[in-house]
């Protein structure tokens, strides 16, 4: 089997943080003998630069051919406005990549505020209050006057299941084997109730898997006082984009938070963080939610297309970057050393090498 996987930079630090990530997973993959197809397609600046789109159609075309991609940060708050060519790319909803795979886990002997944390969010992406993908034409939220705003939040039953359910998949591939639904059904019946009744729905296919249910500010307040009863956590999309935050500042920041985002047949490793301006062009950046995040979308293509060596080279790249953590001489700034981006990179692929 051949895996074929797009490479996108993205703007300002995803120059310099895909490919460290990409020489990663070349490294697990030569190792493995697992056979890559690699594409580099452009997106972001580049993409308009040389096409005139953020997205361009060549890419767009180029995406639905593949099994995943590796797409970095885009820097679209400084994208001129009022064009619609300058935009951050819209491939989630494009491609339909309808959950967002989200692991807060600590790494000895990183500081943390709590030590030992190691949990999931699994964020569902296409629907909520965010109008990238809620609505065909227009927005969710408008202002019929200057006193009054109105927002609108879409759930489905189709969208609570789909993320439900790819969060107990999830849950049967780690040793907790448990998944916490946040919701506050309560209070928006409706809304996190359709959400919370498809959870409950699917959690009665997977009897092997524990499963609770937490309010969505119950669970946000346990998060900061005792972390460690959580293992995977699904929720809706704007709660999931608020509770990774936190899981995230619980074991070092952003820098630390890898990404997944999932559609039926493809995936897009994106790290949490974003395109960080102020440190581009430095070579100081943190590659390990990069390096992490193609970490994921290997794992997940070895689940998805039974391809064991696309699992065997995830596991590489996960013990290779727990080695260069523990040793501590080959880190970045922001982890408290003072090693290079390039650097870090290069000291993850030399331990998938010889690890």
């Amino acid at each position: 089997m051949v895996l074929r996987i797009g490479i996108l930079e993205g703007d300002d630090i995803g120059l310099e943080v895909v490919p460290e990530c990409v020489k990663a997973m070349k490294a697990a993959a030569t190792r493995t003998g697992l056979a890559i197809d690699w594409q580099p397609l452009p997106i972001g600046r580049r993409g308009h630069e040389e096409h005139g789109d953020t997205l361009p159609a060549v890419t767009d075309a180029a995406l639905r051919t593949l099994d995943g991609w590796v797409m970095g940060p885009i820097g679209h708050a400084a994208y001129p406005r009022g064009d619609e060519t300058w935009i951050m790319p819209p491939v989630r909803k494009r491609f339909d990549l309808f959950a967002a795979l989200r692991p807060a886990r600590h790494r000895p002997p990183l500081p943390a505020v709590h030590p030992g944390v190691d949990i999931v969010f699994v964020r569902e992406l296409t629907e909520g209050m965010l109008d990238s993908g809620t609505v065909v034409a227009g927005y969710p939220e408008y202002r019929p006057n200057d006193e009054i705003t109105i927002a609108s939040r879409v759930i489905t039953r189709k969208g609570a299941n789909r993320v439900a359910r790819e969060a107990f998949e999830l849950a049967r591939t780690r040793p907790r084997r448990k998944v916490t639904a946040a919701h506050k059904e309560p209070v928006y019946r409706l809304a996190c109730g359709m959400f919370a009744e498809e959870c409950r729905k699917v959690a009665k296919e997977y009897p092997d898997i524990a499963f609770e249910e937490a309010m969505i500010d119950t669970i946000a307040m346990k998060l900061v006082m005792a972390p460690h009863q959580y293992d995977v956590v699904v929720t809706t999309n704007q709660f999931g984009d608020i509770l990774s935050d936190i899981g995230a500042g619980l074991v070092g920041g952003l820098g630390l938070a890898p990404g997944l985002c999932v559609g039926a047949t493809q995936a897009m490793a994106q790290a949490t963080h974003g395109s960080a301006p102020d440190i581009a062009g430095r070579n100081i950046a943190n590659p390990y939610a990069m390096i992490m995040s193609g970490q994921m979308l290997l794992a997940w293509l070895g689940r998805r297309k039974a391809e064991p060596r696309a699992t065997a080279a995830a596991g590489l790249i996960e013990d290779a970057v727990g080695r260069v953590i523990s040793d501590g001489r080959t880190l970045t700034p922001d982890l408290g050393g003072s090693a290079s981006t390039r650097a870090m990179g290069d000291a993850v692929a030399a331990s998938i090498g010889t690890g």
